[in-house]
């Protein structure tokens, strides 16, 4: 038995996601009319949604919290990984952002497991119950990501998963002059040291904070 790890290069990215569920027809065309109407294209990457569903269905949830709805590219991937009574409740703090989720959400096979919740998460993530969701997704504004953390903490019940989106700060993580990156390199220190979470860096899309709430 060997300690030694394969680095991730980009070639191992690519022969990843070519081996992994793929986007549907619907999904890209969601993705190619947010970009004209202006969105900035940062959704999760196909084989990530895909990965976060395997998460969900092992972790038999059914009440999912998402903070940073975009586009709902990846609420639509995540609630197709819930059973029919399911939900996802996802907050995004853009009213057009909001608006166009809402409008593609509505023709989506999963329009009845998805609920957006308008305005900014610290101030709606404290209007949900304790212990109400078995897992919750930040991919939000970097800079608040460790207060999401702590009402996610609080949302989510023991067993349940925390996830969050740009472990890597899209591709620039080690750069010290860049704001973003800079906030997410606290946030992983923060989620590494977190005593409540096992968690863990999996390396696809921009890197997946997957944490397991302990007891």
């Amino acid at each position: 038995m060997s300690e030694y790890s394969t680095p991730v290069t980009v070639e191992h990215f690519k022969y990843l996601a070519a081996r992994t569920n793929q986007e549907d027809d619907f999904l890209g065309e969601l993705k190619n009319e947010a970009l004209r109407h202006g969105i900035p294209p940062i959704w999760i990457a196909p084989e990530q949604g895909s990965f976060m569903q395997l998460l969900l269905k092992i972790a038999h949830a059914r009440e999912v919290i998402e903070v940073g709805t975009l586009a709902g590219y990846s609420a639509i991937w995540m609630a197709r990984a819930l059973p029919p009574d399911g939900r996802v409740r996802t907050i995004e703090s853009s009213g057009g952002h909001a608006d166009f989720a809402e409008r593609w959400i509505s023709k989506s096979n999963v329009r009845n497991r998805v609920k957006v919740f308008r305005g900014r998460g610290e101030e709606i993530l404290p209007q949900f119950e304790t212990d109400s969701a078995d897992a919750a997704f930040i991919d939000a504004d970097k800079e608040n990501y460790t207060l999401y953390l702590r009402e996610s903490l609080r949302i989510v019940r023991q067993g349940g998963l925390i996830l969050a989106d740009n472990a890597f700060g899209f591709g620039r993580l080690f750069d010290q002059k860049d704001k973003g990156a800079s906030a997410m390199r606290a946030f992983n220190e923060i989620m590494a040291r977190e005593k409540s979470l096992q968690s863990i860096i999996v390396p696809v899309g921009d890197g997946l904070w997957v944490g397991l709430k302990l007891s």
